[in-house]
């Protein structure tokens, strides 16, 4: 049962594009008009910090982390705030991709950047020095071959290899048609506008503000949404359950 104070904080990685800050805004508020209290923190870039979202909460927190892959941030950053916030009553909810969900916004996203069936298709990443998020990435490019019906390469914005430069033009020349960038990124930004210049015929946007990514937050709410006793973490793919103080792995 929820009570008043209740509130789920949705936690993303933060940008200086005033763009990308309001599409996470208004996320939160379409979220919020489904399930109640919404607050918005941010890991990196700006603020508030998770821990300052947390320390000013009452009640129980549902944080869950708006990332598409999970990393560095979501496995240790959001961690380390949860526990620095003291607040003894929340509940980390997966991330928010990979998930089939993500895989059809990107296919309307493509259609809608001019894609038509035979072309190829390069997933772009942010990309990540963390193993278990570039296994993210893969399983999101095979989610979304699997919608296409088409191969999926994928690029890297930075960290990773290869980088989207690069995939796009090996995907034109082992094709040698057509190449469409799908974005999968969450919202406009740097790395969003350096895909623009990867050499592709067309550029989808990001996977923003959409219906179906609304309903699959409020799915992460729902699924925890029954009282816990103290601060848990569940982790997709992972049927560990970590405690504050716990080392992870």
């Amino acid at each position: 049962m929820r009570g008043d104070d209740d509130v789920l904080v949705l936690v993303a990685h933060g940008t200086r594009s005033a763009r990308g800050v309001e599409m996470i805004a208004a996320l939160a508020r379409a979220v919020g008009a489904r399930i109640g209290r919404t607050r918005v923190a941010f890991v990196d870039v700006l603020g508030p910090s998770p821990s300052e979202v947390l320390r000013a909460t009452t009640g129980r927190a549902v944080v869950v982390p708006a990332f598409l892959a999970s990393g560095y941030h979501v496995h240790i950053d959001v961690r380390r705030e949860v526990a620095d916030s003291g607040h003894r009553d929340v509940t980390v909810t997966p991330a928010l991709g990979p998930d089939p969900v993500l895989a059809g916004v990107m296919m309307r996203r493509l259609w809608s950047a001019g894609w038509r069936d035979g072309d190829a298709i390069v997933l772009a990443a942010a990309g990540s020095s963390d193993i278990r998020a570039l296994r993210d990435v893969q399983r999101a490019a095979a989610l979304l071959a699997a919608a296409s019906g088409t191969r999926v390469d994928i690029g890297y914005v930075a960290t990773a290899e290869p980088t989207v430069v690069e995939a796009v033009e090996s995907a034109r020349n082992r094709s040698g048609r057509r190449v469409f960038v799908a974005s999968y990124l969450l919202a406009h930004g740097l790395f969003h506008n350096r895909l623009h210049s990867a050499g592709a015929d067309g550029v989808s946007d990001p996977l923003g503000l959409d219906p179906e990514i609304v309903d699959l937050l409020a799915q992460r709410w729902s699924a925890v949404s029954s009282p816990v006793a103290g601060s848990r973490y569940y982790r997709e793919h992972d049927d560990d359950v970590c405690r504050p103080g716990r080392s992870g792995s």
